[in-house]
């Protein structure tokens, strides 16, 4: 067996069975990863706008951007972590972009405003 192939299947065994959101960029998402202190365990949520996707199978990305207290925070969430418990789809963005870096110059509430279509929210439960 090749390596190639080995890398393959052991990538294929990672990935979570359910099926995942149709995350885009420029969706207001909530994600809610699980946050393990010693022994204890919470989950927090982090909401804001889907501004780059990247990569593929158990590597395939997504990074959030919001704005708190005037300073622009972006954070990256792996679709296949087992940290990441739900992804909520809030708003659905209409963007022509792949990347939404423009929102970085952007200040107050125009920071996070994307023009937003209709469709039904949907989410992931893990």
């Amino acid at each position: 067996m090749s390596n190639a192939l080995i890398i393959q299947e052991i990538e294929q065994s990672e990935l979570k069975q359910e099926a995942l959101p149709g995350v885009n960029v420029g969706d207001s998402v909530v994600v809610s990863t699980t946050i393990v202190e010693g022994k204890k365990k919470r989950t927090q949520r982090y909401e804001g706008v889907v501004v780059k996707i990247q990569g593929a199978k158990n590597r395939h990305a997504f990074t959030v951007r919001r704005v708190i207290d005037g300073i622009g925070v972006e954070k990256s969430f792996l679709f296949h972590s087992p940290l990441v418990s739900e992804i909520k789809i809030t708003k659905y963005g209409k963007v022509r972009r792949a990347r939404l870096n423009y929102l970085r110059e952007r200040i107050g509430v125009r920071a996070t405003r994307v023009k937003t279509k209709e469709k039904a929210p949907s989410t992931r439960n893990a």
